[in-house]
């Protein structure tokens, strides 16, 4: 069988791959830089380009006068989440590959044994990531987006006696968290919020301040959700009739929250 090469340009894309590719220091510090300065390396304290390379210590020097008295030398990691961090970037990049990677999520315990690292580093690099990997954006979704809401919580019959009685005072979602979800279908982006009901104001509030008007939006028959046609193209399914009326369903969400589920009970 012939195997696949990994360039530049398509990337490791499986974990033997990342961890061949990655096992050359000099290859992890050209991918960073060509991944973080694309139009050439600029300081990243005054975003000057009159920059040299220091061969010997794998740093740049900036020559422009820094008039905070920051130093101007800098390496690859100043500025990013791998800054003030000793674990050398062939294992990050192995951690980032695996929680992008791993569907069901993958714990601090698994990074530490895959990497060789202890759990408590492997906490603080999976914190460093996530936060990296966080949206925050001001753009809206658009095109065809779902929109559903979950309940988040233990199951009551995991629960001690005594817990079961405090938490769970009625049926379906009490005692859970309420969490809405927004996915966007062209791209497969979701945003997720956790929200404290599923009134109309709250869900509706929630799907305009951050879906463009005029997008298609599918839900469920849930009420609260009742005229957002007024804004958006509203398509309605019954579940309790059917799940999918051609294009309007919400199974890509229906498919996240199964995956976030099953993370969280059998991964975390």
């Amino acid at each position: 069988m012939k195997t696949r090469k990994v360039t530049e340009t398509t990337g490791p894309t499986s974990l033997m791959e990342v961890v061949r590719y990655f096992s050359d220091p000099d290859v992890c510090l050209d991918w960073m830089v060509k991944t973080r300065w694309p139009k050439g390396v600029t300081c990243p304290r005054c975003s000057s380009a009159n920059v040299g390379f220091l061969k010997n210590d794998r740093r740049w020097k900036c020559y422009a006068k820094h008039a905070d008295g920051s130093p101007q030398k800098f390496s690859a990691k100043v500025g990013t989440i791998f800054e003030d961090s000793p674990i050398g970037l062939d294992k990050w990049f192995v951690a980032i590959w695996l929680l992008g990677n791993c569907k069901n999520g993958i714990s601090s315990y698994e990074i530490a044994r895959d990497v060789k690292v202890t759990q408590k580093t492997a906490w603080f690099m999976l914190q460093r990531i996530r936060k990296a990997m966080q949206r925050g954006s001001f753009e809206k979704i658009g095109g065809e987006v779902e929109a559903d809401e979950t309940f988040v919580g233990g199951k009551a019959r995991n629960m001690h006696a005594w817990k079961r009685t405090k938490k769970i005072t009625g049926t379906g979602g009490e005692g859970k968290e309420i969490v809405l979800g927004l996915l966007e279908r062209e791209t497969g982006k979701v945003r997720v919020k956790h929200i404290g009901d599923r009134k109309k104001k709250t869900l509706q509030g929630e799907v305009k301040a951050n879906v463009e008007k005029g997008a298609d939006v599918f839900t469920d028959d849930l009420a609260s959700y009742t005229g957002l046609d007024a804004e958006y193209v509203h398509g309605v399914v019954n579940h309790a009739e059917k799940y999918v009326e051609g294009r309007i369903h919400t199974n890509g969400l229906e498919n996240f929250w199964s995956l976030l589920k099953r993370s969280i009970k059998g991964t975390y």
